[in-house]
C-alpha cells in the first residue's frame, strides 16, 4: 500500500515538472506588494478584470499555470499535504504544527456529527430536491442549530463596520481610494451610545468555518445517501476527512488509493481566485451578514451551470461518444454544430491547468482497480488527444480541472449529482478563509452599472395610453 502513495505522490511531482518546463518561457509575475488605491485597470463586462481587494490566501497565474494556496505551489501541496492541513492554511495562513494539526483534525471531526442538522433536513422533501439545493437549505439549518442567529438580538451592528452602502454619494463621483467610506458614523459621542458589537468576530469566524467545512461534506453525503434510499451514516474516527467522504457517501471504507485522490482532490478545488462563488460569498459578508449566509450564496451561485456542473457534462459527452473510434467524428459533428465541448478551455488559463495535469494521472491509477471502467477513460484520453491536434496548442485550449474530475469522482463510485456538491464541499474553506480575510478591513461591495436609458420623459396617464 505504500508502494500505492508513493505512486501517487510520484505522478504528481512529475506533473509539476513537465509544467515547469512547459512555462519556462513565460515570464515571472512581478514580486506582489500592496496596492495603493485607487487602482487602474481595464474592466469589461461582468467585473472581468476588476480589482476588488487584497488577498493572501489563493493566487492564479493563467500564463504560468500555476494555482498558489497562501505561497505554496498546487503541486506541493497535493505532493504531501492534507485536506485538513491546508484547510488550516487557508484559514491561519500559516502551516499548522503537528500539535495544531491534530487538535484541528479532531475539531473537524467532532463538528462532522451533525445529526440534528441531518434530522432537521429530513424534516424537508429533500428527496425531491437536488443536492445543491438541500446543501443551501443544510447551511441554514446549520446557522440556526449553532448560532440562533435569526433572534432579534442576534443582528449585527454596524457601528465599527469601515462601510455602508454609500448611496449618498453620487454614483457619477469617481471613486477616491480613501481608507474608509465617506458615509460612516465619525461622532464619539454617538459611538459611545451605541449597543456593543454584535455578529461577526474573527475567533466565531474562525469556529464558524471549521463548522462549514465539517458540516457541508456530511450535508452532501447524506443527501446522496437518502436520493438512494439508504440511512445516512456516522463519520468514523479512524478514516481521514477524505476517507470519511467517501465513506459516508458510499457507506463502504476507501482502499489507501482512493482515500489519497480524494483528498488531493479537495486539495485542488479549495480555492481559486476571485471566482463567482467566492465573490458571492463576499459580497454578501461584507454587508456583515453572518458567514453561514454567506457562504449559503456561494453555493447558490456555484449551483449555476456556469459555474459549477461542468465535469458532469464532460462524463455526459464520454458516455455519449461510447468508443475510442468515435471519438473524431464525434469531434467533427461538434465542429460543425459550432457546439461546446466541456471539460476543455479556461477564462484564466492560458497554460495547462495544473489541476487537470494532477488529476488525469491519478484517474488512470483509480483504474486499476475498477478495470470495467478502462474503455471510458481511455475515450478521455483519446478526446484529450483529438481536441489538442485539432484546435492546436497554439490556441492555448487545454483540459481544465473538469475534465478529470468527474471521472475520478466517478472511478470513487459517487453519483453524477453528487459532483458539485464535492466541488462545494472543498471550496467551502476557500470561501470561509477569504471572508475572514476581508472581514479585516471590511467595506461593502458597491460596484457601479452604467445607465444607457432614456432621460426627461414625460409621465401619461393610463388613460390616455395607446
Amino acid at each position: 500500500m505504500k508502494t500505492d502513495i508513493e505512486t501517487i505522490q510520484r505522478l504528481v511531482l512529475e506533473a509539476a515538472e513537465t509544467a515547469r518546463k512547459e512555462t519556462a518561457s513565460e515570464p515571472e509575475p512581478e514580486k506582489s506588494r500592496k496596492a495603493k488605491w485607487p487602482l487602474t485597470c481595464t474592466v469589461g463586462p461582468g467585473l472581468e478584470g476588476a480589482i476588488a481587494c487584497e488577498s493572501k490566501v489563493g493566487y492564479v497565474n493563467g500564463a504560468k499555470g500555476w494555482l498558489v494556496y497562501r505561497g505554496y505551489n498546487i503541486f506541493e501541496l497535493c505532493a504531501y499535504s492534507s485536506f485538513e492541513e491546508v484547510s488550516f492554511l487557508l484559514l491561519h495562513g500559516k502551516m499548522p504544527k503537528a500539535v495544531e494539526l491534530d487538535l484541528f483534525k479532531r475539531k473537524l471531526f467532532n463538528y462532522a456529527r451533525i445529526n440534528k442538522v441531518i434530522m432537521q433536513l429530513m424534516g424537508f422533501p429533500i428527496d425531491q430536491m437536488s443536492v445543491m439545493g438541500a446543501l443551501r437549505l443544510g447551511a441554514n439549518l446549520m446557522r440556526s442549530q449553532y448560532r440562533n442567529l435569526d433572534k432579534a438580538n442576534a443582528r449585527p451592528a454596524p457601528f465599527d463596520a469601515i462601510s455602508a452602502d454609500e448611496d449618498s454619494i453620487a454614483m457619477e463621483t469617481l471613486p477616491s481610494g480613501s481608507e474608509r467610506a465617506t458615509f460612516e458614523f465619525r461622532s464619539s459621542v454617538r459611538r459611545a451610545a451605541a449597543k456593543p458589537k454584535r455578529g461577526f468576530d474573527k475567533a466565531s469566524g474562525l469556529e464558524d468555518s471549521c463548522h462549514l467545512i465539517a458540516g457541508i461534506s456530511c450535508i452532501a453525503a447524506a443527501v446522496s445517501r437518502i436520493h438512494n434510499g439508504l440511512l445516512p451514516l456516522e463519520p468514523r474516527p479512524d478514516l481521514s476527512f477524505a476517507g470519511n467522504l467517501i465513506y459516508l457517501i458510499t457507506g463502504r471504507q476507501p482502499t489507501p488509493v482512493q482515500e489519497r485522490v480524494m483528498d488531493i482532490a479537495l486539495i485542488l478545488h479549495a480555492d481559486h481566485g476571485m471566482n463567482a462563488s467566492t465573490f458571492a460569498t463576499m459580497v454578501v459578508a461584507s454587508t456583515l451578514a453572518d458567514i453561514y449566509f454567506s457562504v449559503g450564496a456561494g453555493i447558490a451561485a456555484l449551483s449555476g451551470p456556469l459555474h459549477g456542473g461542468a465535469n458532469e457534462e464532460v462524463l455526459r459527452s464520454l458516455r455519449e461518444i461510447g468508443s475510442v473510434e468515435k471519438v473524431k467524428p464525434w469531434i467533427e459533428r461538434k465542429l460543425a454544430e459550432k457546439g461546446k465541448v466541456s471539460g476543455f478551455g479556461h477564462r484564466v488559463y492560458k497554460a495547462y491547468d495544473p489541476r487537470a495535469r494532477i488529476l488525469g494521472p491519478l484517474a488512470g491509477l483509480l483504474i486499476k482497480e475498477k478495470p470495467e471502467l478502462k474503455p471510458l477513460y481511455a475515450v478521455a484520453q483519446k478526446l484529450e488527444e483529438t481536441v489538442l491536434n485539432t484546435f492546436g496548442k497554439e490556441k492555448k485550449i487545454f483540459p481544465n480541472v473538469d475534465f478529470y474530475s468527474g471521472l475520478i469522482y466517478s472511478f470513487l463510485g459517487f453519483d453524477d449529482e453528487l459532483f458539485t456538491p464535492m466541488f462545494a464541499a472543498s471550496r467551502v474553506a476557500g470561501w470561509t478563509a477569504r471572508v475572514l480575510e476581508y472581514m479585516e478591513n471590511n467595506r461593502i461591495f458597491r460596484p457601479r452599472g452604467l445607465y444607457i436609458g432614456e432621460f426627461n420623459k414625460r409621465y401619461v396617464p393610463l388613460k390616455l395610453r395607446a
